[in-house]
């Protein structure tokens, strides 16, 4: 079985957040890098353990994005995936990735693509159906858990006010998130072996951008707490009625 999985490169959630020119750039200067938790969590863990079930398993890792990227896709690797493509592109453009992860899936004929279920810088959680409907293949997203019998997958996924129990035939894609797999640390065979393994660097297939970024705006700081004695709790109802407005 082969395995697609991507990757997104994003900023460390502690990472402090500013913008450059006149807020059209984030401002990359000192800000840790890390793999989006989705991504290596839940997506890759999951394909490698899938792999530790099947050893003739393949994992191929497959990201959007510069040569700033490479040391993501190395640690990748160190956890468990056998090779890693690397599509040469800045682009933040949902549509235009989604291109070009369908046009590496479409040279390779992968049986299983996994996406975490959203990228915590974006949160757009678009990737995973522009993929699938790019490539005609079944979507399952926000699921929860996966198993394999023979080419058939029973895959968990949240729904409004539950959970739903899906059967789809391979080849599916599907967007992961917390219950799928558990974290894990490369360990010191991975991180030496992660040097030899292939990184192949392509050029973008042609594909339009629809989107592009006018502005980025920081949320509004919190406000200050303010305490009500409990023996004026019209005081309270007035706070949460005219301030707060959420009565």
């Amino acid at each position: 079985m082969k395995i697609l999985v991507c990757i997104s490169k994003t900023p460390d959630t502690t990472a402090k957040i500013a913008f450059a020119d006149n807020n059209t750039k984030f401002a990359a200067d000192g800000v840790q890098w890390i793999i989006n938790p989705y991504d290596e969590w839940y997506a890759l863990v999951r394909a490698i353990e899938l792999k530790e079930a099947d050893a003739a398993t393949v994992i191929h890792l497959v990201t959007v994005g510069g040569a700033d990227c490479d040391p993501i896709i190395r640690k990748a690797l160190a956890l468990g995936g056998d090779e890693a493509i690397r599509v040469n592109s800045d682009s933040h453009d949902s549509y235009f990735i989604a291109s070009q992860i369908a046009a590496i899936a479409k040279e390779n004929s992968y049986d299983l693509i996994f996406t975490g279920k959203e990228t915590i810088d974006y949160n757009g959680s678009s990737i995973g159906g522009m993929v699938a409907e790019l490539l005609d293949l079944p979507y399952v997203s926000l699921a929860t858990k996966f198993v394999l019998e023979g080419t058939t997958a029973i895959i968990n996924r949240e729904i409004e006010g539950g959970e739903e129990t899906d059967k789809v035939q391979l080849p599916v894609v599907v967007s992961c998130q917390k219950g799928m797999a558990e974290q894990r640390i490369p360990n010191m065979k991975g991180i030496m072996g992660a040097r030899s393994k292939p990184l192949k660097v392509v050029e973008p297939a042609a594909a339009e951008a629809f989107t592009s970024i006018a502005s980025f705006t920081l949320p509004p700081a919190k406000a200050g707490v303010k305490m009500v004695s409990a023996e004026h709790p019209e005081e309270l109802v007035r706070l949460l009625h005219e301030e707060a407005k959420v009565i």
